[in-house]
């Protein structure tokens, strides 16, 4: 689970020029924009991350016009991404960096409406056999990013779309959103996925316990930011999971199945990349246009470590996310 708000510490703070009023603080490896002379280096902060929804209680009605809602802005040029309170709003304890307060404080995590072309009917929650789809953010992986510095990795364009999952799991065979498992249902978006590209059948063909998972875009689909034409829908590959081994495949593998389903996977931009641990360079590196439309700003870049590494539990894989796109997208 993502943790969206925890006790950090303010690593740095640097004005911001021609501006008077608001400086930018450094946390983690996020830079967040804060009234000047509020905090110093070293204190103790809550830090609530983008994407955090707070709950409609009095001390945070200054976040109404937001609906209540933290995303990336721009002020005085400077992007900001969180935002972050002193310890008082917090009851009393002895709180320490990293602990979770998530709950504490009443926020959940803002989940985009689901348009009417992905609902189902619900078989069930997401299997347990498969691991979920989720990326963690480069801005708080440095520990790992200094940790596995110089391997070789592979980053591809993040697509912005909807997760999808097709599994065969002892000959049965399942489709998934992110958190989800469905039913059959011609009407939904994520099975007639399935008929356009064959996905069971193909599945079947290779003979072993795996899921694909893949960003599906397009009409209907996040605004449909890649212009496709109407009722057109595309899915881009970027997983694949050894069911029986519970662990994805490494680049090499997984392009060799991609290849063999004859499907498509998200376009790769370097698969020869020495992982750096500079998370303002990688940040750099997610901005860029999109590979499937030269003429928007790509969401972003998915970096992951060439041969598949479990590093107490947790994938050498890490997302960057496209600043200029999030605040485009209001997002």
């Amino acid at each position: 689970m993502r943790k969206l708000v925890t006790i950090q510490e303010i690593k740095d703070i640097k004005p911001i020029e021609n501006a008077d009023k608001i400086e930018v603080a450094r946390i983690l490896g996020w830079n967040v924009v804060v009234k000047k002379n509020e905090f110093k280096i070293g204190d103790k902060v809550v830090y609530a991350e983008i994407d955090s929804l707070f709950p409609e209680k009095e001390e945070f009605e200054f976040l109404r016009n937001n609906q209540f809602r933290i995303r990336t802005i721009r002020l005085r040029g400077q992007v900001s991404q969180g935002i972050c309170f002193p310890l008082s709003i917090l009851p009393k304890g002895d709180y320490k960096i990293g602990d979770d307060v998530t709950e504490l404080i009443g926020v959940t995590k803002y989940e985009p409406p689901i348009p009417v072309c992905l609902d189902g009917k619900i078989k069930g929650q997401f299997p347990s056999f498969i691991s979920k789809t989720d990326e963690t953010r480069v801005q708080v992986s440095q520990d790992k990013l200094t940790k596995f510095k110089n391997v070789r990795c592979v980053y591809s364009e993040k697509v912005d779309g909807v997760s999808a999952t097709y599994y065969l799991n002892n000959g049965e065979f399942g489709v998934c959103s992110r958190s989800l498992s469905f039913l059959k249902d011609d009407k939904n978006t994520y099975y007639q996925m399935v008929k356009k590209y064959d996905i069971e059948n193909k599945l079947r063909a290779i003979g072993r316990n795996i899921a694909i998972q893949g960003e599906i875009i397009g009409d209907k689909i996040q605004n449909n930011k890649y212009k496709l034409d109407k009722n057109e829908r595309r899915l881009y590959l970027f997983n694949i999971f050894d069911i029986d081994k519970f662990e994805y495949l490494g680049y090499e593998e997984f392009i060799s199945i991609a290849d063999k389903l004859q499907m498509e996977t998200v376009p790769f931009i370097d698969t020869n990349f020495k992982l750096i641990d500079d998370i303002d360079k990688l940040i750099e590196l997610s901005k860029g246009t999109s590979m499937i439309n030269k003429n928007i700003n790509r969401e972003g870049i998915v970096i992951k470590s060439y041969d598949e590494i479990n590093d107490m539990g947790e994938r050498v894989s890490f997302k960057a996310i496209n600043p200029d796109f999030l605040i485009k997208y209001k997002e």
